[in-house]
């Protein structure tokens, strides 16, 4: 793994720390006590004063599925103190039936809950909850409505993203009333700290939203190009985002050369590494299908000669730690894992660098 990156940019840090005795299960917070649950990602990283922080993301459980086998699987993590959590949310899919003698598609969410799963994380371990907010199957007067049940939990932090499309399409394809775009969604969010809703005669008091969207270190693969990707990245910043998270990488040497570049564009916000140790072999050719990246030629190389998947994962797990000493050496503000359900490999590298 290369270890040569630029100066070492303001890439920021930081962190007061919420209220652990609310990891204590089953403890729920008072309201005095909640209201320290209630902080922006940036306020974290600028108070941490340099110092990188652990941050993880989870995806609902299917549906039906329990929430304490999700909430218990993050819990030996909290050790490590996440500031805040990220909860994707999963737009619909569709399935066939029989209806009245002929097949429809009948449209279902298979995760939903993020909701939910935020108000039990701010209860359960008095840590931050950061829904992620998309664009697709969602009207903008049904993103409206989200953003307010949002912002009534007492949620501040938002991750705004485009967003899939939907399962089985190669295109993504807007809700009829919805954005097509990650910066129309900003503006809606960006509308609404400011007061300003959807429809002229409804006045509101404003939500105060910290507004995250994501960055590719290997660029979006629908971007024409590099220079286009940042085009657009900069102007979500411009717009009103305030932090970055970036999509998994495996070589370090991306993100470094993606936040030079960054900078050279003139964004100046926190750009957060997001991180997944490699764990299975069926992801070498998984990953950078469905995540388009590369894996490096030595990961590839020393997982190939494994005999077990168990094998795999503790490769994963060491070049994970050399992948985050190298990362917190260059004052990365976060490391933010993908932990995509399993949390002992993610373990294992936090107990290594924290």
């Amino acid at each position: 793994m290369k270890t040569a990156f630029p100066d070492k940019m303001a890439l920021i840090s930081a962190v007061g720390q919420p209220n652990w005795k609310a990891r204590q299960r089953g403890v729920i917070l008072p309201e005095s006590d909640y209201s320290r649950c209630m902080t922006k990602i940036t306020e974290y990283i600028r108070n941490a004063a340099g110092k990188t922080l652990f941050s993880i993301e989870i995806i609902p459980p299917l549906k039906g599925e329990s929430i304490r086998a999700l909430m218990d699987s993050i819990e030996p993590l909290m050790e490590f103190k996440p500031p805040f959590v990220d909860v994707t949310y999963h737009r619909e899919e569709y399935i066939e039936k029989v209806v009245d003698g002929k097949i429809a598609r009948i449209p279902t969410r298979k995760r939903p809950g993020t909701v939910g799963i935020c108000a039990s994380l701010m209860q359960r371990f008095g840590v931050e909850a950061v829904p992620h907010v998309i664009c697709g199957g969602f009207t903008k007067e049904e993103t409206e409505d989200f953003l307010f049940d949002l912002h009534y939990l007492g949620v501040e932090n938002v991750l705004v993203l485009r967003g899939d499309p939907v399962k089985g399409h190669s295109h993504f394809t807007p809700e009829k009333g919805g954005h097509a775009y990650a910066t129309d969604l900003i503006k809606q969010v960006v509308d609404m700290n400011g007061g300003k809703l959807l429809h002229e005669e409804t006045k509101a008091s404003p939500t105060n939203f910290c507004i995250g969207v994501s960055g590719y270190p290997e660029k979006h693969f629908e971007a024409p190009n590099r220079n286009a990707d940042f085009k657009y990245l900069k102007q979500k910043i411009d717009l009103g985002a305030e932090y970055i998270v970036t999509q998994m990488f495996f070589d370090n040497q991306r993100y470094f050369d993606f936040v030079a570049k960054c900078r050279e564009h003139g964004i100046t916000v926190p750009i957060i590494p997001g991180l997944k140790p490699l764990s299975t072999k069926k992801q070498l050719t998984a990953l950078p299908r469905i995540f388009h990246l590369d894996i490096p030629d030595d990961l590839e190389a020393a997982a190939q000669q494994c005999q077990t998947d168990k094998e795999v994962r503790q490769v994963g797990i060491e070049w994970g730690i050399q992948q985050c000493r190298e990362l917190m050496a260059a004052g990365a503000p976060v490391l933010h894992f993908y932990t995509m359900g399993k949390s002992d490999n993610v373990r294992k590298i936090a107990e290594a660098v924290f």
